[in-house]
């Protein structure tokens, strides 16, 4: 049976052991590991990675203002902390709870961070909206005291439609209770934007800087994580400590946990065919980790016809849902387990010796050994708790595993051509229902076929718009399937 690659981070320091892919690691061009890691130390320099958009990737610097490549970035970074420090400390006791606004990055990160530190001991609680879906917003806002919640939205831009949209049905309910939603919301956006001047303009509780050199899906360690963890009564520094110590354990080639994660990535999916990593944490508090993975790799690595696929959730639950084609199904994968060494909580023995973390242990252990029975190859990861510094250390340990990779097959991970296009294809739909509103409302009616021709636009698309707006009673309907009508709501109805 192979010997799993193993890595572990204790006391700060991590060690390494990935005997199974000794060979290719050993056969891999010097001068490849070479530029690869001088990419990194570009980045961190300040090279633009970012053509797209002219700027640079700092996220780095976030947690070591001293290596920023100018003063001021480095004043800013340190100005901005310490605001979101003295920001949180002047609410004292106010709000038992946080209505936490945003998408992407800017929801998954602090998602992450509340799902693995959250305790009924927090000075407040978070909820989030993280969707456009009013049935989810009006499922949050029923959960939540409105006398009782701060509000903060986060948006680099201000202009992402989701965020916005989402906070104009917080507004809204704010304004159905009689409470000024300003005097108790806090922004986290660009200088400038338009989410910024709103702040500024109605007089909310603050406005926290985010720069164009820090990535939505890297930005945890920025105030769009530090703020919600201190909300909640956490310890950011120590956040950024563990972050921090991972950045120093990465930055060699030798002993180099980051590299050696990004070298088992390349293995199995140039070497042995299998670009899917099944990630599988032994830890109820690690639950979201998969999905925040998600992001930070399928954003950055899915470009070109590559990138890595990622999926799973939490042991030992899902080993009831899809182990049995782990082992027994399409060997096109890898695994990815997280082990957490300390128990917390009950030290019941629930057999003679053996406590129910005992049977974690085993359980993880067991569907590993099961695995590499059948060929499969797995990564584990090791950490003695879920805290904050050890959270931190995790988070970067796969942000610069991402970065090498992407070196590795010749791809820029801080670019995203795709969402933008989905962006833009999204407000294409947008308009093309209010061209369809306007051309019903001067008496258009029709099939969906009809009308696409009157509007010239996709019969499909046209179709997805109006059965949707029937179905919420904005437009008339006559008949069924793809032949019915469409047409205007009568004057009475429409008012």
């Amino acid at each position: 049976m192979k010997t799993p690659l193993f890595l572990e981070f204790l006391n700060g320091t991590a060690s390494i052991d990935f005997r199974w892919m000794r060979r290719e690691v050993d056969g891999l061009d010097a001068a490849t590991l070479r530029a690869t890691l001088d990419a990194m130390a570009a980045l961190e320099g300040g090279a633009v990675a970012n053509p797209d958009e002219g700027r640079m990737v700092g996220h780095y610097w976030l947690r070591a203002p001293a290596m920023a490549p100018q003063v001021e970035v480095a004043r800013d970074i340190t100005t901005v902390n310490e605001y979101v420090h003295l920001l949180v400390d002047g609410l004292a006791d106010r709000f038992a709870h946080v209505i936490h606004i945003g998408i992407g990055g800017s929801a998954l990160g602090p998602q992450l961070v509340d799902a693995a530190l959250a305790s009924p001991w927090d000075p407040r609680r978070l909820h989030f909206i993280d969707n456009t879906d009013p049935d989810g917003i009006a499922r949050t806002l029923e959960s939540v005291p409105l006398d009782e919640a701060l509000v903060v939205v986060v948006s680099k831009s201000g202009r992402t439609a989701e965020t916005r949209n989402g906070l104009l049905l917080v507004t809204e309910a704010f304004d159905a209770v009689r409470l000024p939603m300003a005097e108790r919301a806090i922004a986290v956006t660009g200088v400038g934007s338009v989410l910024w001047q709103q702040a500024e303009a109605e007089g909310w509780l603050g406005a926290c800087p985010m720069w164009d050199w820090v990535g939505g899906r890297t930005s945890v360690t920025s105030a769009v994580g530090l703020l919600p963890m201190l909300l909640q009564g956490k310890d950011g520094e120590a956040f950024l400590s563990g972050a921090r110590a991972m950045d120093v354990e990465t930055r060699e080639a030798e002993g180099n946990p980051a590299l050696t994660l990004a070298l088992s990535w390349w293995v199995q999916a140039t070497n042995r065919g299998r670009p899917t990593m099944v990630v599988l944490p032994y830890s109820d508090r690690l639950a979201l980790f998969a999905r925040y993975l998600q992001q930070l790799v399928m954003e950055s690595l899915g470009k070109a016809g590559g990138g890595l696929a990622v999926y799973g959730n939490k042991g030992s639950t899902d080993q009831h849902a899809y182990v049995q084609q782990l082992r027994d199904g399409r060997a096109d994968f890898f695994a990815l387990f997280i082990e957490v060494l300390e128990d917390a909580g009950s030290t019941l023995e629930v057999d003679d010796g053996i406590t129910a973390g005992d049977y974690l242990s085993g359980f993880l252990a067991g569907t590993r050994a099961a695995l590499h029975e059948a060929g499969r190859d797995s990564v584990t990861i090791a950490i003695p708790r879920v805290d904050e510094y050890h959270l931190g250390a995790l988070v970067a340990l796969f942000e610069r595993a991402v970065g090498f990779y992407a070196t590795f097959i010749g791809i820029n991970a801080y670019h995203q051509p795709g969402v933008e296009a989905g962006k833009h294809a999204a407000s294409a739909i947008v308009e093309l229902q209010r061209g369809l509103l306007r051309h019903l409302e001067g008496g258009g009616r029709g099939s969906a076929e009809q009308l696409a021709a009157e509007v010239n636009a996709e019969p499909s698309e046209v179709f997805h718009v109006l059965r949707r707006l029937a179905a919420n009673h904005r437009v008339s309907v006559e008949g069924t399937g793809l032949e019915r009508l469409f047409f205007a709501l009568p004057p009475e109805r429409s008012r």
